[in-house]
């Protein structure tokens, strides 16, 4: 249940209940980390932001992937680590990202953090430093 958030603009791709599929590089691109490693680099970088990270999906099922949702045709430009997958218009292959509402039941997918005017995206450097640092500690 996301009725909790309120963010100060609805950007045009947030679906107005439960969730939709996006296709990735249209919109935005995302980065894709799985299980605790997604969490712990968004529980950082929130913290580093003052929780105006930008847009970061969570999903319940299958690897409890987090999606870090970049300005399109930006993720292909920074060296990621092991555990980021790279989604965008530049990746391998074609992708979509489900994408929850704001409010009401969105189950499997939820917010860790809110779109907002400071922060309509992440930020695609301050990630690829957070995911560096967050890998570098875990081994």
């Amino acid at each position: 249940m996301n009725s909790r958030m309120s963010p100060d603009f609805v950007p045009s791709w947030l679906p107005a209940s439960g969730h939709a599929l996006r296709l990735v590089g249209v919109h935005f691109d995302a980065i894709r980390i799985g299980d605790l490693l997604g969490e712990q680099v968004a529980y950082e970088l929130m913290a580093f932001t003052d929780f105006r990270a930008g847009p970061i999906v969570r999903a319940s099922t299958r690897g409890r992937n987090s999606y870090f949702l970049l300005p399109p045709r930006t993720a292909a430009a920074y060296a990621w680590p092991v555990g980021a997958e790279v989604m965008g218009r530049d990746a391998r292959h074609t992708a979509f990202v489900g994408v929850p509402a704001l409010y009401g039941d969105t189950w499997p997918l939820d917010w860790r953090s809110l779109p907002c005017a400071e922060a309509p995206f992440v930020e695609p450097e301050l990630l690829q430093e957070m995911v560096v640092r967050v890998v570098a500690g875990a081994t």
